[in-house]
């Protein structure tokens, strides 16, 4: 079955532009979509379960981000992750909360109180995630264009994009092991905080297996959401059936 060609996304749908030649109310809508989505995203980064064997949390970023490119679009979905990390590199606490470094602890935290960090990118062990945020929205949301939120592609395209942040997430947490990148917080080599034999061997064991259960539920759950809300939108505007 092909994927459905159409440049709508379902924001457009749920939130439409009232005055359609109007440039300036154009661009402030976008802009507004584009806060409120990076506002999705920091809340969703409080959901947070600290493992006792790496630095690298897990979140609830990763449904946030899927579900943003899907809706936005391409050029908003990957502007609002892009406004997401210039508010966490800048002075606002909207990364995950900092990674607990001591080892052989379990942490859960969910939003409040609120201990949200603020970093530049090259002080933190997952800095290459926040960028594959970024390129996963933005593939996400050029997918979404073309129908595949709305079809069965929907499932394909939540794992293309997921599997995009860990590209740059896993180089770059490769590469603090590998140049013995001293850990802020703990003062010692990041090495020494993850579990493993070798660089890749720890590379893999700190920043992709602990994840690979919760991410495949997480982009499930983004599968079903995409979905259901434009069902949910033809009910109520009948006409975005045929959109």
């Amino acid at each position: 079955m092909q994927a459905v060609a159409n440049p709508r996304t379902l924001i457009d749908v749920l939130v439409p532009q009232f005055k359609a030649d109007d440039r300036l109310s154009a661009i402030t809508r976008n802009i507004v979509l584009m806060l409120g989505f990076a506002g999705f995203v920091a809340f969703s980064a409080q959901i947070a379960v600290r493992l006792p064997w790496t630095t690298v949390p897990i979140t609830g970023q990763t449904f946030a981000v899927l579900v943003t490119g899907g809706a936005l679009g391409m050029r908003r979905g990957a502007g609002a992750l892009t406004i997401y990390m210039l508010m966490g590199i800048t002075f606002l606490p909207v990364f995950a909360p900092g990674s607990g470094v001591t080892e052989g602890s379990w942490d859960l935290h969910f939003i409040l109180p609120w201990e949200g960090s603020h970093s530049s990118l090259s002080n933190m062990t997952s800095g290459g995630y926040i960028i594959g945020f970024i390129l996963a929205a933005g593939l996400i949301g050029y997918l979404a264009e073309r129908g595949w939120d709305r079809t069965q592609w929907v499932h394909l395209s939540m794992f293309l994009g997921n599997a995009l942040i860990y590209v740059p997430g896993l180089l770059w947490l490769g590469y603090l092991i590998a140049t013995d990148w001293i850990h802020p917080a703990a003062g010692v080599p990041l090495r020494d905080l993850i579990a493993g034999s070798n660089t890749l061997d720890k590379t893999l064991l700190g920043g992709l297996y602990p994840f690979i259960v919760g991410d495949l539920m997480k982009l499930f759950l983004a599968s079903l959401t995409l979905p259901t809300a434009w069902a949910l939108a033809a009910k109520v505007k009948p006409w975005t059936q045929n959109s």
